[in-house]
């Protein structure tokens, strides 16, 4: 009797890891989902890429979820402006818009040459959404974190604050905001934000405000060289925040953000990336559930015999020091040449613990051996109900992209970073770039067709069977990203 129930899983596993594979291949056993186009670049200078909209995040709170992106990429750093869009209704329709008084472009017009790296997050306690994006002046180096606020529920917004602001000694990088809105929390209310300084070897930076973002204060942080840290709460007011270091790190504030310690490790990194692509390999996606369990997703090839192609792995913490084995989120064979990049990971705030939903979003390419001309890149979705013990079949969002229909920024471009946020009612709401271009060309305006797409009905975190499992590893861990001189 043993024998033959072992013969029957063994049976069951690869009749599903075959029909996750024709998945997330993008052939025709699964067609994309609905989609809305909830933003499209308005901008007509040459300098930049027109109609290119790339690098989302996403932040929910109840019925209401913000999307924010770059609009208008340069080759070199940064865009023309940050973009917006919000649904109150969870999904049913959307709203969107351009930040006022930022850069040369917005309306009106703000001080600074370009802008980039948004990311969005709202303060429950002082009703207010906010906006960080990372102010650029004309020779192209990063010069002042700044935080728009939004007091009408992210459907009008006000000039920039100015968190912090550097001088001729400093290049300020790849920022991100987070508040605590967990009522339980003496902290209640207080909002984060972290970057680094690249003329101080990325040298880590964190700072506060307990005022709904009026004002900033500059946390006391360890001396390290950091990338892409992306700040999360736990319900007791702990600051968690996984980041990019000598592999991957977190460090915690224990009192509101006034101080930080660490590095505690997470993880090394063992990674390809993806062929002609800047694909933000090396970069965490954190989300916290409300038992305060903390997940950290990246790519990585460790669980591929050959590490010629990455999965989405993932990594927890209860406390953001001690860290559990990184687990491979179960979606092809590891001996696939299916390969992921911008992993995103979203946990829906209502739930947590043993049955917290979960989702993953990513873009894979369907065969990682490929040429700009070959290249073809699909986004899916993945989901757990279990706090990431089992995960269901995914589900295939967009695709076929062609790689030169992208901006091309330090190799094409769909951004470092993306966001999966889930809302009231119990639907993922990831809000992502896509492009029906193919030859998309710095000057041409009408070469580009990149913009920002949401699942028009979102996406449930149904959940299934096939466990994630932290072996066995084929390609030892050990060999970390090495930290860019600048990532915006």
């Amino acid at each position: 009797m043993g024998s033959r129930k072992q013969r029957f899983v063994r049976g069951s596993a690869i009749l599903a890891g075959g029909l996750a594979l024709a998945l997330w291949q993008g052939g025709t056993a699964l067609a994309n989902v609905p989609l809305t186009q909830v933003s499209t670049d308005p901008y007509t200078n040459t300098s930049s890429f027109h109609q290119t909209e790339l690098e989302p995040d996403t932040f929910s709170y109840g019925s209401t979820t913000v999307g924010v992106h770059q609009t208008g990429r340069f080759t070199d750093g940064g865009a023309n402006n940050i973009g917006w869009d919000t649904t109150t209704n969870n999904g049913a329709t959307w709203t969107h818009g351009f930040l006022p008084s930022t850069t040369v472009y917005s309306t009106p017009p703000g001080p600074w040459a370009r802008i980039s790296d948004p990311s969005v997050a709202y303060d429950a306690a002082d009703d207010v959404w906010m906006i960080a994006g990372l102010a650029i002046d004309a020779s192209v180096t990063g010069k002042a974190v700044l935080v728009s606020r939004s007091l009408d529920g992210g459907l009008t917004w006000q000039a920039p604050v100015t968190v912090s602001q550097g001088g001729a000694g400093n290049f300020y990088d790849k920022e991100w905001i987070t508040c605590d809105n967990w009522p339980s929390s003496p902290y209640y209310g207080n909002c984060y934000v972290q970057w680094d300084d690249a003329f101080q070897g990325n040298l880590f930076k964190m700072s506060r405000s307990t005022n709904g973002g009026t004002t900033w204060t500059a946390s006391t942080v360890p001396s390290n060289s950091v990338l892409g840290g992306q700040p999360v709460v736990q319900p007791g007011g702990r600051v968690v925040v996984p980041i990019a270091g000598s592999g991957l790190d977190s460090y915690i504030s224990n009192n509101g953000g006034q101080s930080y310690t660490g590095p505690y490790n997470i993880a090394n990194i063992t990674a390809v990336g993806s062929p002609g692509m800047r694909d933000g390999t090396g970069l965490p996606s954190a989300e916290v559930d409300n038992a305060g369990v903390v997940y950290v997703a990246w790519n990585d090839c460790r669980f591929r015999t050959t590490c010629t192609a990455d999965d989405p792995v993932f990594s927890t913490s209860t406390d953001g020091q001690n860290w559990s084995a990184v687990k491979r989120v179960p979606t092809v064979p590891t001996n696939s040449s299916v390969g992921f990049f911008l992993v995103s990971i979203g946990v829906d705030h209502t739930t947590g613990g043993a049955t917290a939903r979960i989702g993953v979003t990513a873009y894979f390419m369907a065969d990682n051996n490929c040429s700009p001309s070959t290249c073809k890149i699909h986004a899916g979705f993945v989901s757990s109900t279990n706090g990431g013990t089992t995960w269901g079949a995914p589900v295939k969002i967009l695709g076929p992209l062609d790689e030169r229909g992208l901006a091309n920024a330090g190799g094409y471009f769909l951004g470092d970073y993306m966001s999966t946020s889930f809302g009231s009612n119990g639907k993922a709401y990831p809000v992502l770039a896509n492009s029906s271009g193919t030859n998309c060309q710095l000057g041409n305006i009408t070469s580009c067709h990149e913009n920002m797409v949401a699942p028009t009905n979102g996406l449930f975190a149904l959940g299934g069977s096939l466990p994630a499992v932290a072996g066995p590893v084929f390609s030892a861990p050990g060999a970390s990203i090495l930290l860019r001189s600048s990532a915006f």
